[in-house]
């Protein structure tokens, strides 16, 4: 099942939130997450926010 999730930044907020997921690593991820599969949907989830923020226009290099 899908979620959308609507979400309305300026665009200082958005910027600051595109270079966390393009920073955060898997090794935070997995500090956080209860196992393997948790830090791999967490790691699945950043994907996804980095690349809508991306089609957004930020993307951070």
């Amino acid at each position: 099942m899908n979620t959308a999730i609507p979400l309305e930044l300026n665009s200082n907020l958005a910027w600051a939130l595109a270079q966390l997921v393009k920073r955060i690593s898997y090794s935070d991820c997995r500090s956080l997450a209860v196992d393997d599969r948790e830090t791999q949907q967490m790691i699945e989830a950043i994907n996804q926010l980095q690349r809508a923020l991306a089609e957004a226009g930020y993307a951070p290099r």
